[in-house]
């Protein structure tokens, strides 16, 4: 055994070991020494997009869901811990475009390179199922299910609103949009109605929330939460304001009625406005005598079209002119057009309570519309310049202003008003929800292609089953002028599979969600080329760990979800939910320095190449660059991020420290789900650990193998600092234990930390007990901190001997506490005086509360504290503490 920790030399021999033997090779069923089936347990992390590197993020990811599968696979678990990519999207196309080489190829460099940093990380990855997204043999089954889904009209065709670059002719996401103008050309972005393919997740709303709503415990609640808002049901009324407004041909728009839904028809008396989408036909009719209010429609087209970014947009409207009339009381209704309404949510018009909703309140007060209240809550003074939360309050109000209806509470007023409107024949009650189809249509090039043949006689036509995969071609380069796939006759010519002429494909790919919302059941069924998954599915799913980012607590899962429902009713799979279990891990987190430039834009500067300056309690407060000693911004902490240059490259930690002290760091520094903190010094820390675990390993080499040779059971004739070494190492592991159950891995690392003080100051002797006790107790601490640095504890597991005795250390048993050591002849009372902490002391378990009393008054720290006085009286708090009170 080398003397000094030499984590590359170390790390590269465990990695040939494992590989030589596929040590992560995971098949179904397998069974333990006894030939009994093992259990399973699924335990995966959010697949990576291959951007090109791994930053900390993915180290901390990864690293918890090794920690929990190398733990599991101790504890006699058949564990499945798969790897694969989510290749598809936009930023393979902007680097082709910056760097004029295809996708695919940036792609599939990116994952070679990342593939190698995670194998460096020592993760226990069954490389056997790895999945691609812009694999042909993966995406076969997105077009696949595809089809199958548009057999059962779940998929359907039509047209949806985009933003449009008329100069890049391409649809941008909204991101891409910036201040209305595209990101790339600059040019004005218009919103364009064109056609495309939805996904029917409405028809499955109420299964979905339900199930948030009551099942789903292995969730976090704030995930839940997010998943219930934006499922988002509503029960309240749809209903008509009137109107006798005709189009050019002298026809009724929309037969005289203006629908709009509300959840608060109980406040429909203080309706003073009404406002329509800019795509509403009320909108266009007046809009066609109205150069103003067309030019404001025009505008409103420019932007994101989500409702996310909506939310966000200044509220702003124009009046058109036009009146509609109210259901109850006759009067007719001015209706503008805002630039806050969704043609595609309800039916593009909402009426306007400015009294009681905090958005019509500022519209209204922006453009001096009238303002009635017509709810009262308590005595509350009611201001119309100044917004109070109370004026939404529905459940302690009473009506105010509103007729025959003065008086009724929430409930009454709903069920009166409701059943009013129905009996007008002007509405109807409805449940309504937030969540919409999901439009799954990009017009992009590197996406799986949608397996549509465009034919001018027979229309849309699915491509055939034989057909498939549609295979995307994979050596085109964007060049920011629209999809090359509209320019490349090889994929775009084709022929009708109905009636044999001339066609052409769909250009359009699918949303990068479809890759992601069954990848983790693709890994389950690798190498089947004739199924989307098989019986061995039945065996994995669902899955028993989740793990990835916050960040992904809406659409992925509520995608995965829906799509695992669509799997479930095609007779694909048996069960409802894919994941039981999720962990949403925190950030990690860096500081951030910057300084405006010459031209007025902000620079970052990288941590090493800045100074702190700190303030009398020891916080930092700015900084200075170390080369010339300017003065620059300190920004505080935040996510780590190429832009900010605040990263920190994992490949370097792992060249200079090695991947463990890197598992290590980001294990022990902060709680799995709370955000983490970058520190160099507790990288060093970490590094210096497990120096210290060689070095005790190396000077206690020979106790250990003699200690392996003379195991000992009987420990009742051991000296008390074994017995003592004995129940801290088998407190620890109980701890331990629990902590690995409730993946609170950072106290898991603080365990193993205490155990080395423990073995390091322990004074054993030179016995049989001692050497023993010894191997027992380094063997316990190499166990359970493996799963945390796997490389170093198993290279010091086999060079110690421990492998013969029990195995590799990638299978050996997981260490069991014995409950014996834990029964001690001695117990610790905190010794206190007068109150205050002054130390401890020891004495037997079965002490008389007399035999207490005397050693506290004896004790040098009771006798130094109280001068030499003699103790007015002594309290003992059996088997806690002694107060001295002197």
């Amino acid at each position: 055994m080398q003397e000094r920790y030499q984590p590359n030399a170390v790390e590269a021999a465990a990695h040939a070991n494992w590989d030589s033997r596929d040590a992560y090779l995971v098949t179904e069923g397998a069974k333990n020494a006894a030939g009994e089936p093992k259990p399973k347990f699924y335990a995966c992390s959010m697949l990576p997009y291959p951007s090109g590197k791994l930053h900390m993020g993915h180290v901390r990811n990864y690293t918890i869901n090794d920690m929990m599968a190398r733990q599991l696979r101790m504890r006699g678990y058949n564990v499945l811990m798969p790897m694969g990519w989510d290749a598809f999207g936009m930023p393979a196309e902007n680097a082709a475009i910056k760097s004029n080489v295809p996708p695919a190829k940036w792609t599939y460099d990116n994952i070679a390179y990342m593939k190698k940093q995670m194998k460096a990380m020592g993760l226990a990855i069954d490389w056997s199922r790895e999945m691609c997204a812009c694999d042909p043999k993966y995406y076969k089954w997105n077009q696949w299910l595809f089809l199958k889904m548009l057999e059962k009209g779940i998929a359907y065709r039509k047209t949806q609103v985009v933003n449009w670059d008329p100069v890049d002719n391409t649809v941008l996401a909204n991101e891409q949009v910036i201040d209305g103008r595209g990101w790339r050309s600059g040019a004005p972005v218009e919103k364009r109605e064109i056609p495309g393919y939805y996904l029917r997740i409405t028809d499955y709303a109420s299964e979905l929330l339900e199930q948030v709503q009551n099942g789903l415990e292995g969730w976090p609640d704030r995930v839940r939460a997010m998943q219930e808002n934006w499922i988002g049901k509503s029960e309240g009324v749809r209903f008509a304001f009137t109107h006798a407004i005709k189009n050019a041909e002298g026809h009724l728009i929309q037969d005289g009625k203006m629908f709009v839904f509300t959840t608060r028809a109980d406040t429909i008396m203080g309706v003073t406005f009404c406002a329509v989408a800019p795509e509403h036909p009320l909108a266009t009719h007046a809009a066609s005598t109205n150069p103003v209010l067309a030019a404001f429609i025009e505008q409103c087209k420019r932007g994101g079209t989500t409702e996310a970014e909506l939310a966000t947009r200044e509220k702003e409207g124009l009046d058109t002119g036009l009146t509609v009339t109210h259901p109850l009381t006759g009067k007719q209704v001015a209706l503008w057009v805002g630039n806050y309404v969704l043609m595609s949510y309800g039916d593009g018009a909402v009426m306007g309570v400015p009294a009681h909703d905090e958005r019509d309140f500022a519209f209204a007060n922006k453009y001096g519309i009238a303002i009635t209240q017509v709810v009262q809550v308590g005595d509350k003074l009611f201001d119309n310049n100044v917004w109070n939360e109370s004026y939404a309050d529905k459940q302690t109000g009473r009506l105010v202003n509103s007729a025959e209806y003065n008086g009724l509470t929430f409930t009454q007023a709903i069920e009166t008003i409701s059943g009013k409107l129905e009996a007008l024949g002007l509405g109807t009650r409805q449940t309504t929800w937030r969540l919409r189809d999901w439009g799954i249509s990009r017009q992009r090039y590197w996406g799986t292609p949608i397996p549509i043949i465009h034919c001018q006689d027979c229309g849309a036509v699915p491509v055939p089953e034989k057909d498939l995969p549609v295979v995307l071609p994979d050596d085109l380069i964007p060049d920011g002028s629209g999809n090359p796939l509209a320019k490349h006759e090889g994929f775009l010519s084709c022929h009708c599979p109905k009636c044999g002429k001339p066609a052409k494909r769909e250009t359009d790919t699918m949303d990068t969600f479809v890759d992601s919302s069954w990848y983790f059941m693709r890994y389950t069924s690798p190498g089947n080329d004739q199924q989307m998954v098989d019986a061995r599915n039945d065996y994995w799913m669902p899955m028993d760990q989740y793990i990835g980012g916050i960040e992904h607590a809406v659409l992925h899962l509520l995608y995965a979800r829906f799509w695992t429902r669509v799997m479930r009713d095609l007779g694909l799979v048996k069960f409802d939910e894919p994941f039981t279990k999720l962990l949403c891990q925190g950030m990690v987190l860096n500081h951030i320095y910057s300084a405006k430039n010459e031209k007025g834009g902000v620079e970052y500067f990288w941590p090493e190449e800045v100074e702190n300056v700190y303030d009398t309690k020891g916080a930092i407060v700015g900084a200075k660059l170390k080369s010339n000693g300017r003065d620059i911004t300190y920004g505080g902490v935040g996510t780590m991020s190429k832009s900010k240059n605040n990263g920190v490259d994992p490949q370097s930690l792992i060249d200079t420290q090695g991947a463990d002290t890197a598992r290590l760091f980001v294990m022990f520094t902060s709680p799995p789900e709370q955000t983490l903190e970058w520190s160099d010094s507790g990288v060093e820390g970490s590094n210096r650990f497990l120096r210290r675990l060689w070095s005790l390993c190396f000077q206690k080499q020979a106790e250990v193998t003699a200690g392996l040779k003379t195991p000992t059971t009987d420990w009742s004739t051991a000296s008390n600092d074994i017995k003592k070494l004995r129940f801290e190492i088998y407190t620890l592991l109980k701890q331990a234990d629990y902590d690995y159950q409730r993946i609170q891995y950072n106290t898991v690392v603080s365990a193993c930390m205490k155990m080395l003080n423990a073995i390091d100051d322990a004074t054993l002797g030179d016995s049989n007990f001692a050497r023993a006790a010894t191997a027992e107790t380094i063997g316990v601490l190499l166990r359970v901190l493996y799963p945390v640095v796997p490389h170093v504890t198993w290279h010091l597991w086999s060079e110690l001997g421990y492998s013969a005795l029990y195995g590799d250390l990638l299978d050996a048993p997981w260490p069991t506490v014995d409950e014996a050591a834990l029964v001690t002849d001695e117990i610790e009372l905190v010794l206190q005086v007068n109150g205050k902490l002054r130390g401890s002391i020891s004495v037997m378990r079965e002490a008389t509360r007399e035999q207490i009393e005397q050693l506290a008054a004896t004790h040098e720290a009771v006798q130094r504290n109280l001068e030499g006085r003699a103790p007015k009286r002594i309290i003992v708090v059996p088997g806690k503490l002694v107060n001295v009170v002197g």
